[in-house]
């Protein structure tokens, strides 16, 4: 991804969840149908709280899993970001992301869409390969760079 000056981006985690099989848990955004309506789980960063932290409240405010269903993988340690499109938040130019890589450790049943406001009306789970086919295309870069940087946790467990 270029460089480019991030002052104007949200600061932001993403959440690759990768079940049993590989494969990684993606959401239906409330309110969005057809071939873009998916998305991994994302959210904003809260003042004072660190990148895990930020990852793992969303993880619970959007999932509904629990910190201690969700064992850590990996990160991202620089910033991947994306442009709004025209006209969608005039405060800031896009978003910025660290990305966050956890393999769960529950039952499909632990996954509760319904605990907070939500923010996806179905889920299922998918290849991480095909999740930049599934977003809307102002965020499809980063997800294929997360489909390249995460690849190694898209494996079956023994």
């Amino acid at each position: 991804m270029h460089a480019r000056d991030l002052t104007r981006y949200r600061p932001n985690v993403g959440i690759a969840l990768f079940n049993r099989l590989g494969l990684v848990f993606v959401g239906q955004r409330v309110g969005f149908s057809g071939p873009y309506a998916w998305q991994m789980p994302q959210g904003g960063i809260d003042r004072g709280e660190d990148f895990a932290e930020a990852a793992l409240r969303e993880l619970h405010e959007e999932v509904g899993v629990d910190a201690s269903l969700a064992e850590p993988l990996g990160q991202t340690e620089d910033w991947l970001a994306y442009d709004f499109p025209a006209g969608e938040d005039g405060r800031f130019r896009g978003q910025k992301q660290r990305w966050f890589a956890f393999r769960f450790r529950g039952r499909d049943a632990d996954i509760r869409l319904d605990l907070h406001k939500p923010e996806f009306s179905n889920w299922r789970w998918a290849t991480l390969a095909e999740t930049p086919g599934l977003v809307v295309p102002f965020k499809r870069a980063v997800y294929e760079e997360i489909a390249r940087r995460f690849a190694r946790f898209a494996v079956p467990l023994d």
